[in-house]
């Protein structure tokens, strides 16, 4: 089921803690990924500061980069999460633990305020878990600092102040 709460926005949240063996540092690697996105029909409209971000949860793994990027695309939701997929999986992209350290990290958050359950393949919007990561609602908020979550109306400042002070986020 896909509800439109009629807002036109395309957010993707990006994050890396791994030296990619082709692109290098995260942060570029992540650019890459960018530019590969607007090869795939995903036209970046802005890019948030990037910020150098604790795991979460807490581990011994490296520090994340991360940021967020509005897109403008025909794509579908499910479309744009597939070519998402595509970028991930060329950029040498594993799923197999949760919360592994990674090459990279590209999440779908906010599809024009659309809200949909997801399934195999399918996207789950918004983004299940944003509301409780500061790694995404610190660029976010740079990008929308008018954005509120389409399923609880929440703005995105309450949901950063309802954030634990142990996630670390710093600005790069």
């Amino acid at each position: 089921m896909v509800e439109n709460t009629g807002r036109s926005r395309v957010f993707i949240a990006l994050g890396a803690n791994l030296e990619h063996p082709i692109h290098g540092p995260p942060k570029r690697a992540l650019e890459a990924a960018l530019e590969e996105l607007g090869r795939r029909g995903v036209a970046v409209r802005r890019v948030s500061p990037w910020y150098r971000t604790a795991p979460v949860p807490a581990s011994d793994q490296p520090w994340y980069v991360n940021a967020v990027a509005e897109v403008a695309t025909d794509l579908a939701a499910d479309t744009l999460l597939a070519r998402m997929h595509e970028v991930e999986d060329s950029f040498g992209r594993i799923r197999t633990v949760p919360n592994a350290a990674r090459l990279i990290d590209l999440d779908l958050l906010d599809f024009h305020g659309e809200i949909a359950t997801g399934g195999p393949g399918r996207a789950t919007l918004p983004h299940p878990r944003m509301e409780s990561r500061a790694f995404v609602l610190r660029p976010l908020a740079d990008l929308a600092p008018d954005w509120r979550h389409p399923r609880t109306g929440a703005t995105i400042s309450a949901l950063l102040a309802a954030l634990p002070a142990d996630q670390v986020i710093e600005k790069l």
